[in-house]
């Protein structure tokens, strides 16, 4: 099998080198990620500027860094490292929940997202750690994504399809399980807030902090805070079919 890895965390991050570390007892590893964090950058595409590419070396893999965006990554990882195509785009572990509406903001699902656009099977896996200076705990979703491996690779995936991991930011004897569930509601308060600089000139920082209702059933919110490794099946197809459907009534 021959594998792509990338992240959005950059080419240094913690939860890239777990992934590879899984990802090389499957199959043929190259690794392409971005020099910088480059998180919330969503499914953006470097166009007006050149994209530079640099060797690096993760744990004797060849990999790459690029002064891009995550899907920079995806594409220039399959012309550098895979001309041919690969098999697959894993993406992660980031060090953070992507749960809910957070894949439109994300760039580890990004990554999995141009992946599923160029027709690869496409997976990202992030650690859904809640509070500020938790442990990340990426041994315990490295070592569900190993033992879970044949699993998540024999899905059936539909054309347009990822698939989106997120594992609980705990030991590993806690987890309860996976479970597989549709995307919950993740908002978040203050979005934006106004501060001031030392002279008094006004500054906008976003961000805000993210409310979590668990109480959504069926969702990837409920399945993380009750303990469960949440899958979900994300399409690339955003038509609202039903809406689409009334807006032409067949005869």
């Amino acid at each position: 099998m021959r594998i792509l890895v990338t992240n959005d965390d950059g080419i240094n991050a913690e939860g890239l080198v777990h992934l590879v570390n899984v990802a090389r007892m499957f199959g043929d590893v190259k690794i392409v990620a971005p020099d910088v964090q480059r998180s919330a950058c969503g499914h953006g595409m470097t166009m007006r500027d050149p994209l530079r590419v640099k060797d690096a070396n993760v744990g004797g893999i060849e990999a790459h860094t690029v002064d891009g965006l995550p899907v920079d990554c995806v594409n220039v990882g399959l012309t550098v490292c895979w001309p041919d195509g690969c098999d697959l785009v894993l993406s992660g572990i980031n060090d953070g929940p992507n749960l809910g509406f957070d894949v439109t903001y994300s760039g580890t699902v990004a990554a999995a997202m141009e992946a599923a656009i160029n027709g690869i099977r496409g997976v990202a896996i992030s650690m859904a750690a809640f509070h500020h200076g938790s442990p990340f705990h990426f041994e315990t979703g490295a070592k569900w994504l190993g033992d879970n491996w044949d699993m998540l690779m024999s899905l059936e995936t539909q054309r347009l399809t990822f698939w989106n991991v997120n594992v609980p930011a705990t030991e590993g004897k806690e987890l309860k399980g996976h479970v597989f569930c549709a995307m919950g509601d993740r908002v978040y308060e203050d979005r934006v807030v106004r501060r001031e600089d030392p002279w008094g000139r006004p500054y906008y920082w976003q961000g805000g902090v993210a409310v979590i209702n668990p109480d959504q059933p069926g969702t990837d919110v409920e399945a993380v805070v009750s303990g469960y490794v949440a899958i979900t099946p994300v399409t690339v197809d955003w038509t609202d079919y039903k809406s689409l459907a009334a807006l032409n009534p067949k005869p």
